[in-house]
């Protein structure tokens, strides 16, 4: 035990001791280095604004950035920025990120999904505008035809043409209802004729 605490304090293990420090000091020094050469510590790109912006566009705009992008699916068709355009984007504009990162987009599609159109046909007026409203689908006007369910739904139109439950039509299409006014059909010409 005693050579131990001897062999301690002795120059050689002193020297040893300062050797490894000094090696594990340039060991991590270097590594230190190496990894902010790789990693390009401290330089960052600022990311541009592609909103509205074509997907043609953006591609080069990405490339031209240093950056990398991904198209995400877009569900929800927005009328106020052109068909294939950039809806939204992350990380926004503006921000700092290191280069090759990548960018996440948004793209408008060509026009609203197609929904189905439900089955109001013997529905009230009132409920049939709420069932067509929950798939976003709209009335843009009632007609009125002789038949007895008062307010109830006999056909649809849409751009003049029939259609039928199951149909797909745009979403924020605009449907004509065609009503039952409460007579019955034929009894102005029955009456007519018995006098």
């Amino acid at each position: 035990m005693k050579h131990f605490f001897n062999f301690l304090r002795s120059r050689v293990f002193l020297i040893q001791i300062g050797l490894a420090l000094v090696v594990t000091i340039l060991i991590v020094f270097l590594i230190l280095n190496w990894l902010k050469s790789t990693t390009n510590h401290g330089e960052f790109v600022e990311v541009p604004d592609f909103a509205k912006m074509s997907v043609m566009d953006m591609r080069k705009a990405v490339e031209d950035a240093g950056l990398r992008y991904q198209v995400l699916d877009s569900s929800n068709y927005n009328p106020d920025y052109p068909r294939f355009s950039i809806l939204e984007q992350n990380p926004s504009a503006g921000s700092k990120v290191k280069s090759n990162r990548k960018i996440y987009f948004t793209v408008n599609p060509s026009g609203y999904k197609k929904v189905t159109v439900p089955d109001i046909i013997q529905v009230t007026q009132r409920n049939a505008t709420s069932m067509l409203r929950a798939v976003g689908l709209e009335v843009q006007r009632v007609s009125y035809i002789n038949e007895l369910g008062k307010d109830m739904v006999y056909r649809m139109k849409y751009k003049g043409k029939h259609i039928k439950p199951g149909d797909k039509l745009p979403k924020t299409s605009k449907i004509e209802l065609v009503c039952g006014n409460g007579t019955i059909p034929g009894s102005a010409r029955v009456q007519a004729d018995s006098q």
